[in-house]
């Protein structure tokens, strides 16, 4: 998906640029950038590969060239980034979040006639920021430039900017898809896709953008230059499987909301009397360990770790391109403790269940290891849409999601006019797509949690939170 950090002080910013991004690196595997800003030096920028090594490592020798008061810097899992871009708006860089869905179409429709050139990359493609930032340069302002571009893109579009005269616009995607938080300390003034990054660089909070909301930072202060819209759809993903564990949204702690989503998740079986008889409830690492704990401390089975993750080499298992090298990397990273295994039954909570690939893998080394049971929980419902607001998986096809294609299975075309249904593990075709799944895999048994249960785990208004994912409703 994404991240980017800014700050704009009296004081060097480019540690704290530096600190901040890598902070952001659970969110993304692809490209990481920094662009400094000094009065007298202007701009400096580098951009970096990440998909091998973590952004610390390549950006750490980069720094001693890096000097300025004001700065951006960001993780990519798309486009190389951050920009910098010459218009008649001025010269700027830019750093986006999201995803333009029509992108194609936007190019041929505004550009193609008007003697407007790209810079495509190696995949024939548009860089994505190139694009966001030639639909703001058609008009005369940034403030109406970013309006019309996130009007004109279908996805979502939030974005940074570094002017010439060292200050940073921050705008928040239209309906706020993802969150944008400002920081302040007594030099100066930061923004942040997560707040524990600026609260560990000595910031404290001071604002929260609103969706649509464009704000100018300073290191004196920051003003509004663009109002916040009523319409919000913020991503349920960040509390369920995105966000980093000290992180708030609206108001919201992840690491609370993923304890609140397991505990209700064992509340609600054990009302229906599906409560399983385990010996241990585990969460597969590392975003499904606290919907584990809730669920433990709630069903009053004890929680453990069977096995663990060996991540000083290997930190993230989505890291490398290719799909069999990353079932390979998921399946090294595996550790198992024997002693909680061997003949135990065991009860498994995981943030998600996206594609299934790695699943089998997973039930398989358990079984391996002398497990006696496996029962398997999602914390959020069944995936039956691919997100089309946020490059959230590197999925192509809805096809790839494991509810699609088991429903494909169980009845063919037929069965994906009845998705709502399927998602519904009271109904008919809902339990027999659970028991499907759990006989492909290898489960004892398989849950995943309601949708009214997610949402009542968040815990703000139900119609300013995207479910699309779930439900395919806009």
């Amino acid at each position: 998906m994404g991240g980017f950090f800014g700050a704009v002080s009296t004081q060097e910013v480019s540690l704290d640029i530096f600190f901040g991004v890598d902070y952001h690196s659970h969110l993304g595997t692809r490209r990481g950038g920094m662009i400094i800003h000094d009065a007298k030096d202007g701009f400096q920028r580098q951009i970096h590969s990440i998909e091998n090594t973590p952004f610390r490592t390549k950006f750490e020798k980069d720094l001693a060239k890096f000097h300025g008061c004001s700065g951006i810097g960001c993780i990519s899992d798309t486009d190389p980034q951050p920009l910098l871009v010459r218009s008649h708006l001025g010269l700027y860089a830019i750093t986006t979040v999201g995803i333009i869905n029509n992108a194609e179409a936007l190019v041929d429709e505004y550009f193609s006639d008007h003697g407007h050139q790209f810079m495509a990359m190696s995949s024939g493609k548009v860089n994505s920021t190139e694009l966001a930032a030639a639909l703001i340069n058609q008009k005369d302002n940034l403030v109406d430039g970013i309006l019309h571009a996130q009007q004109a893109i279908q996805g979502s579009l939030t974005l940074l900017i570094l002017t010439d005269h060292g200050e940073i616009i921050a705008a928040r995607d239209r309906v706020g898809r993802l969150p944008v938080l400002i920081g302040k300390n007594d030099k100066g003034h930061c923004v942040s896709f997560e707040s524990f990054a600026y609260h560990k660089l000595g910031y404290e909070d001071a604002y929260e953008l609103g969706p649509r909301e464009i704000v100018r930072i300073r290191a004196d202060g920051f003003d509004v230059l663009s109002p916040a819209g009523e319409e919000m759809k913020i991503c349920a993903f960040l509390w369920s499987y995105y966000g980093y564990p000290n992180s708030n949204y609206e108001g919201v702690n992840v690491e609370v909301m993923r304890y609140n989503n397991g505990a209700i998740m064992a509340r609600d079986e054990k009302e229906r009397g599906v409560l399983p008889d385990v010996d241990y409830v585990a969460g597969v690492p590392d975003s499904g360990i606290p919907h584990a704990i809730g669920y433990a401390n709630q069903s009053g089975a004890h929680f453990a770790r069977p096995f663990v993750k060996y991540t000083p080499t290997w930190p993230r298992s989505f890291m490398p391109a290719n799909q069999d090298v990353r079932n390979q990397v998921a399946k090294m990273k595996q550790i198992p403790v024997p002693e909680l295994i061997q003949d135990k039954r065991l009860l498994f909570v995981d943030d998600s269940i996206v594609r299934g690939t790695q699943l089998r893998e997973t039930v398989e080394f358990l079984y391996e290891s002398g497990a006696r049971e496996v029962h398997m929980r999602s914390a959020c419902p069944p995936i039956m849409y691919s997100c089309k607001y946020l490059n959230f998986s590197r999925g192509n096809s809805d096809m790839d999601l494991l509810a699609r294609r088991t429903i494909q299975e169980l009845e063919g075309d037929e069965g994906q006019q009845h998705l709502e249904e399927y998602a519904d593990s009271s109904t008919r075709r809902g339990q027999c797509m659970l028991k499907t799944i759990c006989e492909k895999f290898g489960f004892d048994s398989l849950g995943y949690q309601s949708l009214d249960g997610l949402l009542e785990a968040i815990g703000i208004d139900r119609d300013k939170v995207c479910t699309y994912c779930w439900s395919g409703e806009e």
